[in-house]
């Protein structure tokens, strides 16, 4: 048989007064506790999100000028792209193409502002309506010249680039199968005819 061993029932005034010190340990910021002797290491303050350049919510204020009328911002109007544009299609025009389109990204792009579309029945065609823009656009009071030309050689789709303006002119079933305009549908269109 077990026999129950006795405790003896501790001093309440004299325990109460040195238990807390002697139990505590203090945590170091890992969780663990520290060994005896050495001092816990310091906590850190919680790191703060680092915003670049904004504004904590608490500062943001609206304010609003008395008399002022808030405008939607658009893309900056461009007359002398716009105008360059429809002096390419009315040239493209001269040399009978097919379906001239306007296309108006700017905003949407950062290479053009305009984008003007066209198509041929013939490679020879479309190789012609490319020169004609060409050597009209050198002549006159003010003379422009492409930045760059692509597929003029192949008369199948030929790009000019003028900077702000850019023209694809296409053969007419290449034309339905890229489908450029499909791909700038959200852009406003102007049909010349």
């Amino acid at each position: 048989m077990a026999t129950k061993k006795k405790t003896t029932p501790r001093k309440k005034s004299a325990t109460k007064a040195k238990a807390p010190a002697a139990r505590k340990q203090k945590k170091t910021a890992t969780g663990r506790t520290a060994p005896k002797g050495k001092a816990p290491a310091p906590k850190k303050a919680p790191a703060r999100k680092k915003t670049a350049g904004k504004v904590p919510l608490r500062a943001k204020k609206k304010t609003k000028l008395p008399g002022a009328t808030q405008q939607k911002a658009g893309p900056a109007e461009n007359p002398q792209a716009l105008a360059l544009a429809r002096r390419m299609a009315q040239l493209l025009l001269d040399k009978k193409a097919l379906d001239v389109v306007i296309l108006d990204v700017r905003g949407m792009t950062s290479y053009a502002d305009y984008i003007v579309i066209a198509s041929g029945e013939s490679d020879r065609q479309v190789s012609a309506m490319a020169e004609n823009v060409h050597v009209q656009l050198k002549q006159g009071d003010e003379p422009v010249r492409a930045l760059g030309t692509e597929g003029v050689e192949t008369g199948q789709w030929v790009l000019l680039d003028y900077g702000e303006v850019v023209a694809h002119l296409f053969l007419a079933d290449l034309r339905s199968h890229y489908d450029l305009e499909g791909l700038w549908a959200d852009a406003n269109r102007e049909k010349v005819s």
